[in-house]
C-alpha cells in the first residue's frame, strides 16, 4: 500500500455536477425521512394530547352553536335548531325545532 494518491484539481463542471447530485439526493430523501419520523412519533403522551385537543374542539363547537342559537333567538324570537341547556333572553314569537332546557326572560 505504498501507492501515492495524486491530488487533482476539480473542474467547475464536476463541482456543479456533484452539487446537483447532492441536491437531488436531498430532495428525494426528505419525504422518506419525514414519513418515518412521523410514524415513530406516536407515543402515549402524544395520543393523550390529541384526545384533549379533540375534546377542546368539540366543546368549542358546542359553545359556538349555543351562542349562535341564543343570538338567533334574540334577533327573531324563534329557535331554528337544536340546543341543550338553559337559554336566557327575550322570547317573542313561536319556537321551531327542538330545545331541551328552560327559557327565561322578558318579552320586549
Amino acid at each position: 500500500m505504498s501507492a501515492f494518491i495524486k491530488p487533482e484539481m476539480i473542474s467547475r463542471r464536476k463541482a456543479l455536477s456533484l452539487v446537483g447530485l447532492a441536491a437531488a439526493f436531498g430532495l428525494a430523501a426528505a419525504p422518506v425521512a419525514l414519513t418515518v419520523s412521523d410514524a415513530e412519533a406516536q407515543t402515549a403522551g402524544m395520543l393523550r394530547r390529541q384526545e384533549r385537543r379533540e375534546g377542546r374542539h368539540e366543546r368549542r363547537e358546542e359553545r359556538r352553536a349555543a351562542r349562535t342559537e341564543r343570538r338567533e333567538e334574540r334577533r327573531t324570537g324563534t329557535t331554528t335548531g337544536t340546543a341543550t341547556g338553559t337559554t336566557t333572553g327575550t322570547a317573542t314569537g313561536t319556537t321551531t325545532g327542538t330545545a331541551t332546557g328552560t327559557t327565561t326572560g322578558t318579552a320586549k
